[in-house]
């Protein structure tokens, strides 16, 4: 059981470029099978937090490896939507860039406090997990951005601004913080419960 949380994570890694490559060569044909992969890359990001917090394993080694594979995985998705329509992609450049420079001010943020990259794991970056399966649903399955689209970009500023604030609020480095006000709490010596559903 506690090499499972591993092989999930190394699972997701190597769907990446499976699903880059599906993208590239086989094009509007290979649209439904990229969208299974997605959905099963989405559980195994589910089930490995689960087990690993389950069988006491979930260390900060772990949690850094997940949230990087996470990282890898989403992009893979997004250069995926590129390659079946770049168009597309043109035409939303700038909610895509803004949530790029989100996301880096998260690591430049971290990486200036604490030496090490965001692993918050907070409970609005899973609302924006979710928020990116329906919008890469509609990207890849449907061939357009939509509500969906903005939706995600919306969601992803305010998870980003929350993890910074995580960031900012710490005393010191830590991973799985559900969100700035138990980051807050973490600051004034309060200990929080912890559940193995979420963190």
């Amino acid at each position: 059981m506690k090499t499972i949380p591993y092989i999930l994570i190394a699972i997701r890694f190597i769907l990446a470029p499976i699903i880059i490559s599906l993208a590239y060569f086989k094009g509007e044909e290979s649209r439904f099978l990229i969208l299974s992969l997605m959905y099963f890359g989405l559980l195994t990001d589910i089930f490995d937090g689960i087990i690993a917090r389950k069988v006491g394993i979930s260390s900060e080694k772990l949690r850094r490896l997940d949230s990087q594979t996470d990282l890898i995985f989403w992009l893979s998705l997004g250069f995926a939507v590129y390659f079946l329509n770049p168009e597309l992609i043109k035409h939303e450049w700038k909610g895509i860039v803004l949530i790029f420079v989100m996301e880096a001010l998260c690591y430049v943020v971290s990486i200036w406090k604490f030496g090490k990259e965001t692993c918050t794991h907070a409970f609005l970056s899973k609302m924006w997990g979710l928020s990116l399966l329906i919008a890469f649903t509609y990207l890849i399955g449907f061939q357009r951005a939509g509500w969906a689209f903005y939706l995600t970009v919306i969601l992803g500023f305010i998870s980003h601004i929350d993890v910074i604030l995580i960031v900012l609020i710490l005393p010191k480095w830590q991973y799985d913080v559900p969100s700035s006000y138990h980051a807050w709490k973490i600051r004034n010596g309060k200990k929080r419960k912890k559940s193995i559903f979420f963190n």
